[in-house]
């Protein structure tokens, strides 16, 4: 087994945590705010739920962005067998820090350390791509 997968697996499994999280707080919100689903045409149309509902639903979105550059990266190493213990590391970190992330968005949403914390989810990232594309442009 490549051990470069299990990060995978935890993030998209982390995903579908947001996921959950998002249809709970959000169904119950629609039905408070009286909002007909069937009624939906755009974004706007969510306005009236509270910002602490969006913020999750915000984040879930969030985690189909950059996260899909990790995804790719991972895939790549575990095709060309390049996971080393600091591609292993880094891959474990971003999973880490954007859970970090998610919960941060999800309950305070204090801006300045969110994006601390994505800056640094940034970087890890760029890290591990870098050593990816260094190992695969040298072969």
């Amino acid at each position: 087994m490549n051990t470069i997968l299990a990060p995978v697996m935890a993030l998209v499994g982390w995903t579908f945590v947001m996921w959950l999280w998002m249809y709970a707080t959000r169904i119950p919100a629609m039905q408070a705010a009286k909002i007909n689903a069937a009624k939906l045409k755009q974004k706007s149309d969510l306005d009236p739920l509270p910002v602490s509902v969006k913020q999750i639903a915000d984040n879930y979105n969030h985690l189909h962005e950059q996260p899909v550059l990790f995804y790719a990266v991972c895939l790549v190493i575990a095709v060309t067998g390049g996971a080393g213990a600091a591609a292993l590391g880094l891959a474990w970190a971003y999973v880490a820090i954007r859970i970090a992330h998610s919960l941060m968005q999800a309950t305070i949403n204090f801006v300045p350390a969110r994006f601390a914390i994505f800056t640094l989810g940034s970087i890890v990232l760029f890290v591990l791509w870098l050593i990816t594309a260094l190992d695969v442009f040298a072969a």
